[in-house]
C-alpha cells in the first residue's frame, strides 16, 4: 500500500494501533522464548524463507532457488507451506503437480511444478511437516513464509528484502507495512536483498526471466519477439516491480492492470482486457490460476532466482554443515 511508505496525518493516527501490534507481537514471542507457550521441534533442521514485512518481496523464487540448488546437492528436501490464497479446508494436504492452486494457493503449485519437491500446506507447520515426514525420508524443511510462526522452532532464518521499497515508512502494521522491527534482522542467518543496492550484510539477488511459455500450448518464445504492443497483468504483492521489468527488456506495454496478491481470475475478466491478436503476459505465479481457461494469446514469464558465486557459498555452507554434507 501506498500509504505503508511515507508518513503521513493517517501515520500517526494509526500508530497507537502499531504500538498495540508491537507490544503484542514481542509478548509473544517472548512467551514462546521463556517456553510458557508450547512450540514444535522438528525432527529434522528447519530453515525459514520470510520477511519482516506484508507484501510480495521474492520469497518463493528464493525457495524455488534453494530447493534446486540442494537437490543438485544431494539433500532430500521438503517444502511447507501455509497455503495462502487456497480454499481447502481440509489440512494438512500434500500438493502435487496436479493441485489446484485455487484450493491449495498458487506459491505452492508453482514451487511444485518447478521442482518437484514434496510439500504440504496447513496453516499449522507441525501438521505439515509430521505428514511429510511420514511419507519421505528428509534431510531438511523448508518453510516458505512463517518468520513469525514461533509456534514452530528452526535451525536457520533467511529474510527477504525488497531492495527498492525497503521498510517503507518504518512502522509496524496498521500505520505500516511491517510485521516486525527492522532490529529483528540483526538476529537472521541470511538477509537477501531483491534488486536495488545491497547492504554490506546483505546478499544481492536479481529475478532474471528467460522467455515467454504459452499456457495453452506450452511454447517458449524469447521475450525479445514481443515487438508489438502488449497487456500486462500481474496478482502479486508489487505488480509495478513485473511490468518494470517488462519494460527493461524492451516490451512495449499497452496496457498494464495490477490485481491484489493471490488474486482469483476468470476467463471473462482478463479476456477483456486483450483481444485475441493481443499477447497478454502474466507472471507464473498468475499462469497456475488460469491453465484452465487460458486462450492462445496468453503467456507467462517466469524468473529465476541468481545471486553471485560468493553468495552462492555463502548461503548454502551452513545448510551442509548442518548436514554433515560440506564435503559430499
Amino acid at each position: 500500500m501506498k500509504i505503508w511508505q511515507t508518513k503521513s496525518l493517517i501515520t500517526w493516527l494509526l500508530s497507537p494501533l502499531s504500538l498495540l501490534f508491537w507490544l503484542i507481537s514481542y509478548v509473544r514471542k517472548r512467551l514462546y522464548s521463556l517456553n510458557i507457550l508450547q512450540s514444535y521441534r522438528s525432527p529434522v533442521p528447519v530453515l525459514v524463507v520470510g520477511n519482516i514485512s506484508v507484501g510480495g518481496n521474492g520469497k518463493t523464487p528464493v525457495v524455488v532457488w534453494l530447493v534446486e540448488q540442494l537437490q543438485q546437492r544431494g539433500v532430500k528436501v521438503g517444502v511447507v507451506s501455509r497455503g495462502y490464497g487456497g480454499k481447502n479446508k481440509v489440512f494438512p494436504q500434500l500438493v502435487t503437480q496436479q493441485s489446484s492452486a485455487e484450493m491449495v494457493g498458487d506459491e505452492p503449485v508453482l514451487i511444485v511444478q518447478r521442482t518437484n519437491v514434496p510439500l504440504a500446506v496447513s496453516p499449522n507447520r507441525q501438521q505439515s511437516i509430521e505428514l511429510l515426514l511420514s511419507q519421505f525420508e528428509l534431510d531438511l524443511i523448508i518453510t516458505d513464509d512463517g518468520l513469525q510462526h514461533y509456534a514452530l522452532q528452526r535451525d536457520l532464518e533467511w529474510v527477504v528484502v525488497d531492495g527498492k521499497r525497503r521498510f517503507g515508512n518504518g512502522f509496524v502494521l496498521p500505520a505500516g507495512g511491517l510485521r516486525e522491527l527492522p532490529s529483528r534482522l540483526n538476529s537472521v542467518d541470511a538477509i537477501i536483498c531483491n534488486g536495488g543496492i545491497a547492504k554490506s550484510n546483505e546478499h544481492l539477488m536479481s529475478l532474471e526471466p528467460s522467455s515467454a511459455v504459452n499456457l495453452l500450448t506450452n511454447e517458449y518464445r524469447p521475450l525479445s519477439e514481443f515487438s508489438q504492443p502488449c497487456v500486462a497483468i500481474a496478482g502479486i504483492g508489487h505488480p509495478p516491480r513485473f511490468f518494470t521489468m517488462l519494460e527493461k527488456l524492451g516490451i512495449p506495454l499497452a496496457k498494464t492492470q495490477g490485481f491484489a496478491d493471490h488474486q482469483d481470475f476468470d476467463a471473462n475478466q482478463l479476456k477483456t482486457l486483450a483481444d485475441s491478436q493481443t499477447p497478454l503476459l502474466m507472471t507464473e505465479k498468475d499462469a497456475v490460476k488460469c491453465k484452465a481457461f487460458a486462450q492462445k494469446n496468453w503467456w507467462y514469464v517466469p524468473v529465476s532466482a541468481k545471486f553471485s558465486e560468493k553468495s552462492t557459498a555463502c548461503l548454502l555452507t551452513p545448510i551442509l554443515q548442518k548436514l554433515g554434507k560440506e564435503n559430499e
